[in-house]
């Protein structure tokens, strides 16, 4: 009982506290607040701490040159305060994970785990990161150039910063495993490959489906494509992709992915 008390205790100050920063919406800062308490409750420093250290890094990211990024910004469906759909989207899988290990521990659903959760860094810091990039990014599937913020766009910058947030979440499950070692099975090691190589390809997998499945809209306004359905106040057109693929739907694909790679890493080294 004084698990999910704490877990709420402590999920409620650093969401409000973002809530504040204007991190996250209202609806956001619920979210979290559920999600980290059952992160908590459910689960142990691994879980709970992997979970925190995205969120964040990524606030951190997000504030990093934000006025250099805001132009770029305004293409994407959602910016700035990330609401409710958000959280989950990002988190959802890796909480579900977490209550499937309480009832059944598993070396394989620490490992989903940890590539779900690298791929949504690394996702996240690609996007913020690499939008700061002086060249303009390439297209992941005709490698010709498009413009900065357009999805399914790939840059050196960007790159390195998806594989530096995989790692990190690595380096993070490896830390906390050490310090609160109860998931036997799993080396130290194999924590940082399982992010770093689950998160980088999570993050391309991300970037392929936003060049082909996600929707995308042009402005009649400013002709520019965009993610969301009005822009310059006036509503767009949708020119490609499936009408219920939004970055939502795109970001839990992409860290399914993430955590399947991180899986077969775990089954290759023999656990």
């Amino acid at each position: 009982m004084w698990n999910w008390v704490i877990g709420f205790g402590c999920s409620a100050i650093v969401a409000y506290s973002a809530y504040k920063r204007r991190s996250l919406s209202l609806s956001g800062m619920l979210a979290a607040i559920t999600m980290g308490t059952i992160f908590f409750a459910m689960g142990s420093l691994l879980w709970f701490g992997i979970l925190l250290a995205f969120f964040v890094s990524s606030s951190v990211m997000s504030h990093v040159k934000k006025s250099a990024k805001e132009t770029y910004e305004a293409a994407y469906e959602k910016t700035g305060r990330r609401d409710a759909g958000q959280v989950f989207a990002n988190g959802g899988i890796g909480m579900l994970l977490c209550i499937a290990f309480a009832i059944n521990p598993s070396p394989v659903i620490v490992a989903a785990f940890v590539g779900v959760m690298a791929t949504v860094t690394a996702d996240t810091w690609a996007t913020e990161i690499g939008s700061l990039s002086r060249s303009q990014p390439r297209s992941v599937l005709t490698w010709r150039r498009i413009p900065t913020g357009t999805s399914g766009g790939v840059s050196v910058l960007g790159t390195l910063a998806a594989m530096c947030g995989g790692l990190f979440i690595g380096l993070c499950a490896a830390g906390f495993d050490w310090l609160f070692p109860i998931h036997q099975g799993v080396p130290v090691y194999l924590y940082l490959l399982m992010g770093w190589i689950g998160g980088t390809v999570g993050a391309f997998a991300d970037s392929i489906m936003g060049a082909t499945c996600q929707v995308m809209y042009r402005c009649p306004k400013c002709g520019k494509m965009v993610e969301r359905k009005d822009h310059c106040g006036v509503r767009t057109d949708r020119v490609r992709g499936l009408s219920w693929m939004n970055n939502d739907q795109v970001n839990w694909i992409s860290s399914c992915a993430g955590g399947l790679i991180a899986i077969i890493v775990l089954y290759l080294a023999g656990i």
